[in-house]
């Protein structure tokens, strides 16, 4: 038995994927990544990287058990008693292929995650299939990034690829719970809670259209659209600027203001994941993400809304270091989420870690990240800007309420977005009368 505790993310997780077993539901847990590389793999030679991979990480050392109400950690001391084996699994089809990947063990299991190769005539796809216990998104175009970097080193006979020094999870599992320990309703970071969360009924902000029953379990499902092209792409970022924010601050004014749009709210809440790693740590896997509350009124023009988005996203990070579990334990009168609450994660393929995509030979490699398609009730939107368009995937409840919704949601947003790329801005009070 381990003294370090779970982080507060995994503690979350290992009680969600509990809490449906329980019922006799399949949880949503799993982080799934590929890339496309040309040839034959040398297959000694990524069993080697994966190896690498996996004793280097100190987070896949543990495994957990759900106590009662408390989930034990175990950690293994010497990563050297760790050994990947390639197992060889004949030809698949794609349903077989699929299964294969979401076999992946649970996550108070130790060997929850996986690693492989479907090989081609001319080519190979290398797929990782991590639980969330271990990793969260930030990481995966980094872990992508060091598979590939690392393999390409050997099979072209150089030595093996220097890596920068990957810190300690579990070192930052302590930390967290001594950080988080010290605070009182007193501390600014807290307060920044509390207040966000009695502005929404005592917890989180829920979608301003109907997503269905709750109740009902459904599995969730993933749509993708152009937002913007590449040139109203740009000309958007422009109106940002010119509104004293950068392009994240007029995403979620644009989000406010389709919001104002469909139900005439006048203050848009939203949240936002981010990574909390410090620099040293940008090498290390682990679920590092903490959530930014945002709170932006809607009183003017784009600009104005941009400039109040942006401002909000800049202090909510002090926040984004205290997971709302800890907030909960402290304010005994707010809620835990009652349904689906919407969140806005921002990609932008140009900054780091995405831009070593760009400058690497990964460039063109038909690089994939995947959702499991088990039990779920998320609502999850992806704004990604690329070299040559924005785009916006959400990932909700796959039930036809939910759908239609999310059918109207997404047209209000493009339709927003558009507007300000094309100079037709107008006031948020103008919107009211229209």
């Amino acid at each position: 038995m381990s003294p370090v505790p779970p982080g507060y993310m995994q503690a979350q997780h290992i009680r969600g994927f509990s809490d449906y077993a329980a019922k006799g539901l399949d949880y949503s847990r799993l982080m799934i990544a590929s890339y496309d590389s040309p040839g034959q793999c040398d297959v000694r030679t990524m069993t080697y990287v994966i190896n690498a991979h996996v004793r280097r990480h100190d987070t896949y050392r543990s495994w957990f058990e759900y106590q009662g109400d408390d989930i034990v950690r175990h950690a293994m001391d010497n990563p050297a008693h760790i050994k990947m084996v390639p197992t060889k699994h004949g030809d698949l089809s794609a349903e077989q292929f699929r299964e294969l990947i979401r076999s992946t063990p649970s996550p108070v299991e130790w060997d929850c995650f996986s690693f492989g190769i479907v090989q081609n005539p001319d080519s190979f796809t290398f797929y990782m299939s991590i639980d969330h216990v271990h990793a969260d998104a930030q990481f995966l175009g980094v872990a992508l990034m060091e598979f590939h970097l690392m393999y390409v080193a050997l099979v072209n006979g150089n030595p093996p690829l220097r890596l920068p020094d990957s810190t300690s999870y579990l070192d930052f599992c302590v930390r967290q719970r001594k950080y988080t320990s010290e605070l009182t309703l007193e501390s600014p970071e807290i307060k920044v809670w509390t207040e966000f969360a009695d502005h929404n009924g005592g917890s989180f902000p829920t979608f301003p259209l109907p997503l269905g029953d709750s109740l009902v379990p459904c599995p969730g499902e993933l749509v993708t659209h152009e937002l913007m092209n590449e040139d109203q792409t740009f000309r958007f970022e422009q109106a940002c600027s010119a509104g004293g924010a950068r392009f994240i601050g007029g995403v979620f004014a644009a989000l406010g203001i389709a919001e104002h749009e469909l139900s005439g709210t006048d203050t848009y809440y939203g949240l936002t994941p981010t990574d909390t790693r410090e620099p040293e740590e940008l090498m290390t896997l682990g679920w590092f993400t903490g959530l930014v509350p945002l709170t932006v009124p809607l009183t003017g023009s784009f600009a104005d809304a941009a400039k109040a988005a942006q401002a909000s996203f800049d202090a909510g990070r002090d926040a984004s270091r205290v997971p709302f579990d800890r907030v909960l334990e402290l304010a005994d009168w707010l809620e835990k989420p009652r349904a689906a609450f919407p969140q806005v994660n921002y990609f932008d393929i140009g900054l780091p870690p995405l831009s070593a995509f760009l400058t690497s030979d990964l460039s063109g490699a038909n690089i994939g990240m995947y959702f499991d398609g088990r039990l779920s009730n998320p609502l999850c939107f992806w704004v990604v800007r690329l070299q040559h368009q924005t785009m916006v995937t959400v990932l909700y409840p796959g039930n036809p309420v939910a759908r239609e919704s999310i059918e109207t949601y997404v047209k209000a947003v493009r339709s927003v977005f558009l507007r300000v790329a094309e100079g037709r801005d107008v006031s948020v009070s103008e919107l009211t009368k229209a």
